[in-house]
């Protein structure tokens, strides 16, 4: 076995590292050991440049100062019809009107379904013909009652003048007070007519099935011959005059959001709409931490539809902020985002809060009123470092 080769390949391995890993404290050794005749020959290099020696990095600034905007909580959410409902048969039986197509227009109160009212409007018609019945039993009732009245008084003032015994006064109140519990059964009798009524003119009203408000049928009706139970399905109607714009905001900006406030989206077909806050949420929803918001948008050609999906701005309390190019900001060591500035000659970082995206640059937050900020040159300095800044207009 050749022991030389792997003693070289072991100096050069060691020579790598220390000119490599630890070239600092080799030139600082090497400074302290040489002679001092060998330390500043004639011919010598350059002395070593110290951190705090290095030379200025040359970097672009900008003199930024703070302006005044409109904040905005940005969502994403989706498109919703204001109202939508599956209408259902409140009674049963065979559909005998000709079905309307998914896509129809329908207003309030136009037909959708209508059932065979089969044996219904005889049962009307004997609940209707009981009802005069009912009527001249009370009448009758009443009569008696006058009746009953009449002779209770005179079988009174007969008694007080002796002309007629207690038993018949007795007799006659008692009549007097059969009669008025038959004034009392004739009353319900008719009321349980009118209630027969009332129950068979329902019944028949049931069997004509009308739209709850304007809309579109997202459904086919029930088609003709077919059997509807008692909560089956005749069609689903949607509204979308207006339309809801729905997103969910995260527990941190829920307060920024405020009933009533303006809003925009804009769809992915690219249209944008502007709308008002309507709805914001008590709960949170408990798997995501979030609050349901709605925003009422006008939609009278109906060229949004359900279900589309949309990139909401809701306008915030405004504040302060700068406006930068995005390719001013940065990270630092520790993966914050922010922007590097110029303070007393030396580069600075700052954090920063991106506060909203436009096509002049990016408006942030965190910042002074009054900033340096390097716009050039930034990826090449760290904190601490000298520059030399050349500044330029902001814009």
């Amino acid at each position: 076995m050749r022991v030389l080769p792997l003693i070289t390949a072991a100096l050069v391995m060691a020579t790598l590292y220390l000119l490599v890993f630890e070239r600092d404290r080799l030139l600082v050794f090497a400074a302290r050991e040489a002679p001092a005749s060998e330390a500043a020959p004639e011919t010598a290099e350059a002395p070593v440049t110290t951190e705090a020696e290095a030379p200025a990095v040359s970097v672009v600034a900008i003199r930024s100062r703070a302006q005044s905007i409109d904040s905005a909580v940005l969502l994403r959410g989706e498109t919703e019809a204001a109202r939508q409902v599956e209408v259902r048969a409140e009674t049963g039986g065979k559909v005998i009107s000709s079905p309307l197509r998914r896509g129809a227009k329908v207003a309030e109160g136009d037909p959708l379904c209508a059932i065979d009212p089969g044996t219904r409007p005889a049962a009307l018609a004997e609940a209707e013909a009981r009802l005069p019945e009912a009527e001249a039993r009370l009448e009758e009732a009443r009569a008696r009652v006058v009746e009953a009245q009449i002779n209770a008084n005179a079988a009174e003032r007969l008694s007080e003048g002796g002309f007629a015994s207690d038993a018949r006064v007795a007799g006659a109140e008692a009549s007097l007070v059969s009669a008025r519990a038959g004034v009392r059964s004739a009353e319900a009798t008719l009321r349980a007519a009118e209630a027969a009524v009332e129950a068979a003119l329902t019944e028949m009203e049931r069997t004509r099935i009308a739209a709850p408000f304007a809309g579109f049928l997202e459904t086919d009706a029930a088609e003709t011959g077919a059997l509807l139970s008692a909560g089956g399905l005749c069609a689903t109607v949607v509204a979308l005059d207006p339309i809801k714009l729905v997103g969910f905001v995260p527990e941190t900006e829920v307060d920024r959001v405020t009933l009533g406030a303006m809003a925009g989206a804009r769809l992915v077909t690219g249209k944008e709409v502007v709308g008002r806050v309507t709805f914001l949420s008590r709960a949170a929803d408990p798997n995501t931490r979030t609050f349901r918001v709605e925003v009422e948008v006008a939609n009278p050609d109906l060229s949004i539809r359900d279900g589309q999906t949309a990139e909401i701005l809701i306008s915030a309390e405004g504040g302060l902020a700068h406006l930068l190019p995005s390719s001013a900001l940065t990270l630092d060591d520790e993966g914050r985002l922010g922007v590097r500035t110029v303070d007393a000659g030396r580069a600075g970082f700052a954090p920063v809060e991106i506060l909203r995206d436009t096509a002049e640059g990016v408006w942030v937050g965190g910042l002074p009123e009054e900033a340096e900020v390097i716009v050039v040159g930034q990826e090449y300095v760290t904190e601490g470092v000298p520059v030399a800044v050349t500044y330029r207009e902001p814009g």
